[in-house]
C-alpha cells in the first residue's frame, strides 16, 4: 500500500502564501503521477493541479493557474504545491493523491488516483 503524508497548510492572509508539501511512502510504482484537489465546506471536490511524472508535464485548473505551481522531487517521493497571491476563495481542505496507473503525464480526472492523502486546511483571511 501507499501512505501519503500532507503539511505545509495554515491560516493566511489575503495576498500571502504557503507552500503544501505530500510525501508518498510505501510500495510505489517505478512510476507515478500526482495531483491535488481541494474541497470547500458545502462544495464538490475540485481539481487544482497535477503533475506527471515527467516534472516538465503539468495541468492547472483555470483559477489557479498563474498563481499556484506543481513540482515534485522523485527522490524523496515529495510533490509540492507552491501557491501565491492567495485568495478567500482558496479556502478549503487540500488533498493529495498519487496515479499509480502509469502516471506519465497529469490528470484531473479523480478517478485516475488510486491513493489519497488525509487532507491539510488552508485558510485565507480577507
Amino acid at each position: 500500500q501507499v501512505q501519503l503524508a500532507e503539511s505545509g497548510g495554515g491560516l493566511v492572509q489575503a495576498g500571502g502564501s504557503l507552500r503544501l508539501s505530500c510525501a508518498a511512502s510505501g510500495r510505489t510504482s517505478s512510476s507515478y503521477g500526482m495531483g491535488w484537489f481541494r474541497q470547500a465546506p458545502g462544495k464538490e471536490r475540485e481539481f487544482v493541479a497535477s503533475i506527471g511524472w515527467t516534472s516538465g508535464s503539468t495541468l492547472y485548473a483555470d483559477s489557479v493557474k498563474g498563481r499556484f505551481t506543481i513540482s515534485r522531487d522523485n527522490a524523496q517521493k515529495t510533490v509540492y504545491l507552491q501557491m501565491n497571491s492567495l485568495q478567500p476563495e482558496d479556502t478549503g481542505v487540500y488533498y493529495c493523491a498519487l496515479d499509480a496507473t502509469g502516471g506519465y503525464l497529469p490528470t484531473r480526472y479523480a478517478e485516475r488516483y488510486r491513493y489519497w492523502g488525509q487532507g491539510t486546511q488552508v485558510t485565507v483571511s480577507s
